[in-house]
């Protein structure tokens, strides 16, 4: 298809054996004035078989015309044009005016729609939007005087473009569709203008429905250029005063929830600015345990609130502070590893098997017992190995009677293994780790 603002042509289109020319209200519309205007119902027929059969050429669709070159059988070729009335530019304004008042009726058009209440609203302000009994005026070089084949057939054909795009029928009726939204946005803005200047001063803003308004962008005026990515977030508000707390607020609490609030939203920011973000698939909403340990893992130096923290989750101080050594690994991937055991499917478990057998050599092959449906652990060494849901394999030591994470995950169990406890000695067994030949670890991982 080629276009200009006034005029729009269309490539020939496929023959249409089996179907219907026109499945939409206003292509069957269009197609009744063909049928009550003319007055040869062979005429038509024979019209309707040639378009079927593919006889019409490109259309061309100007502003009170459209045309097309429209072959017999025998290969005569007939320049056929069916003329339409345009609108004068009041009623145009009207027409416009009307569609303005429903944000509904810009959306259907962009959606190439043809709302029947807008029809019937043009029509009751003596706007004929659709053409009626005579509307539609054959010219062919074929000489006939009423609708003969060639025009029919064009006809036809056009009831198969008003289908997928009702601009169509308003170039037809005098302007195309660049120039419709135009104006449409020239109004838009200046009825939002007065209703604007007209809202009393103590009302809030009208809202507008976000599918209306998403089904108008391409009316309205572009949006304005992203801000700029700060360099860091910023500072929340001092909460230092004279003034006690009222009871139940917890000043460092509600300040960690400040500073929070504003370095997610620095991070939002700068990945929403990263080329591509919208086609990034959206983070799942994390569960109150899970958010619960992610401030934790960022209260560092806030013993309360992280007591308070470990009290709302059910969990132990203890507890907790091995859920945030997990969370500053991976996030939520090291926090299900840490608390959440699972059953690998039967083909995810055969696959794990086969690479705990093949991930060492015979001889160098550590001993593992297997503690679960997703865990191994190696005897007498107080280490473990677990299989994540992603299938990243997990080293965690034991401490203090629990299992603490131990180095980020690695793709097959050997690197894993060998990030905690070193290369195997002599005996094919796995050599303590450096954090083992120190001793123990205290809460926060640090040797003791």
């Amino acid at each position: 298809m080629s276009r200009t603002d006034d005029e729009r042509t269309f490539a020939a289109l496929p023959p249409a054996h089996g179907r219907g020319f026109a499945e939409t209200w206003w292509g069957q519309a269009w197609l009744r004035a063909l049928e009550d205007t003319a007055l040869d119902g062979q005429q038509l027929k024979r019209g309707r078989r040639q378009a079927r059969d593919g006889a019409v050429g490109a259309v061309s669709v100007r502003p009170g015309r459209i045309t097309a070159v429209v072959t017999d059988r025998d290969g005569t070729a007939h320049r056929s044009d069916v003329l339409l009335q345009e609108l004068s530019d009041a009623e145009w304004d009207l027409f416009l005016d009307l569609v303005v008042d429903r944000s509904g009726h810009i959306a259907a058009l962009l959606d190439r729609d043809m709302p029947p209440h807008l029809v019937e609203d043009a029509a009751a302000a003596g706007i004929e939007l659709l053409p009626g009994i005579g509307d539609l005026e054959p010219e062919c070089t074929c000489d006939a005087w009423d609708h003969c084949p060639h025009t029919s057939a064009l006809c036809y054909q056009v009831a198969r473009l008003l289908d997928q795009d009702p601009f169509v029928l308003l170039l037809m009726r005098g302007r195309g569709e660049r120039r419709v939204l135009d104006e449409l946005q020239v109004r838009s803005t200046a009825r939002a203008g007065r209703t604007e200047g007209a809202r009393p001063a103590d009302t809030g803003p009208e809202g507008v429905r976000a599918d209306e308004a998403f089904a108008a962008r391409d009316i309205l005026p572009p949006l304005p250029a992203p801000p700029p990515l700060p360099e860091r977030p910023g500072e929340p508000p001092a909460l230092d005063t004279e003034t006690p707390p009222a009871p139940g607020v917890d000043p460092d609490a509600l300040a960690l929830l400040a500073a929070d609030a504003a370095a997610r939203a620095h991070r939002m920011l700068a990945e929403a600015l990263v080329p591509g973000h919208e086609h990034q698939p959206v983070e799942p909403e994390l569960t109150r345990d899970q958010d619960a340990v992610r401030l934790a893992a960022g209260s560092e130096g806030h013993p309360r609130v992280t007591g308070r923290l470990a009290a709302g989750t059910g969990r132990r101080r203890a507890g907790l502070d091995l859920a945030t050594r997990a969370w500053r690994l991976v996030g939520t991937a090291a926090l299900a590893v840490l608390e959440e055991e699972w059953t690998p499917a039967p083909e995810q478990a055969a696959r794990a098997r086969a690479l705990l057998a093949g991930a060492w050599d015979r001889t160098e092959r550590p001993a593992l017992r297997a503690s679960g449906s997703d865990r191994w652990t190696v005897p007498g060494a107080g280490v473990q190995l677990r299989l994540g849901r992603d299938g990243r394999w997990w080293a965690l030591r034991k401490e203090g009677g629990r299992w603490a994470p131990a180095a980020p995950p690695a793709g097959d169990p050997a690197s894993a293994l060998a990030e905690v406890m070193g290369p195997p000695d002599t005996a094919g067994r796995p050599a303590p780790g450096p954090a083992e030949a120190m001793g123990p670890a205290d809460g926060a991982g640090r040797p003791v």
